[in-house]
């Protein structure tokens, strides 16, 4: 593990961001009286995720995983870092090119986290990932209880293992299931559905603030 000088361990996070043309498409019907509106949308959730991973204390490093230019200014702008998702080959292949350029940038532990977590506080992610590095892999289950938002390792590859019912393969790659009252690390969001739960937790500022000029929901 690798500790700084206030004693804090800090972990990198790894966030993908696909292109905007073909992010959260099940969202669409959120914007569909104002198409353009979709990526906006789509920058919000990444946003809010990405600023909330960034005021954790443990976290040391955010690096985003994409292609998308405005994506790629949004998160610098927070004061992430950014690389080219350069497999261009799926969402596994994307956390696995990041983790590896995190330890080519940084020693310590490493997780992947969604990038449309709009409800994450800040309290959640470091109370998750101080209870991961008690064990070499550990996940956090989304809402549903199959999908996975957050995939941590303190020591040696990622192996992320995303996609259908990606909390069991992650189980049966040795990850350790957490299981702490983290809501908003729990509520990724990729339907009107999930939107709508997330928005009773209380989304950021981003997300807020687009849905609300959208007067969304209606009525």
């Amino acid at each position: 593990m690798v500790w700084w000088a206030d004693g804090v361990q800090r972990w990198s996070v790894v966030v993908p961001a696909k292109r905007l043309v073909t992010a959260k498409t099940r969202l669409t019907a959120v914007t569909d009286e104002l198409p353009a509106g979709h990526a906006e949308l789509v920058l919000a959730l990444l946003g809010d995720t990405v600023a909330a991973a960034l005021q954790s204390p443990v976290v040391g490093l955010v690096l985003v995983v994409t292609d998308e230019p405005r994506a790629a200014a949004l998160v610098t702008g927070l004061g992430a870092e950014t690389v080219g998702d350069r497999p261009d080959s799926g969402l596994n292949a994307a956390l696995t090119h990041g983790a590896e350029e995190v330890r080519r940038r940084v020693a310590g532990p490493v997780a992947a986290l969604s990038s449309d977590l709009p409800a994450l506080r800040p309290a959640e992610l470091t109370a998750a990932l101080t209870a991961a590095a008690a064990v070499p892999r550990a996940l956090v289950a989304d809402a549903a209880g199959t999908g996975t938002t957050l995939l941590a390792v303190r020591d040696g590859a990622l192996a992320p293992r995303f996609g259908t019912g990606s909390a069991a393969a992650h189980v049966a790659g040795g990850a350790v299931p957490l299981n702490g009252d983290w809501p908003g690390l729990r509520q990724d969001v990729d339907t009107p559905g999930d939107l709508h739960a997330a928005c009773w937790l209380g989304v950021g500022p981003r997300t807020t603030g687009f849905l609300e000029d959208i007067s969304w929901p209606p009525g």
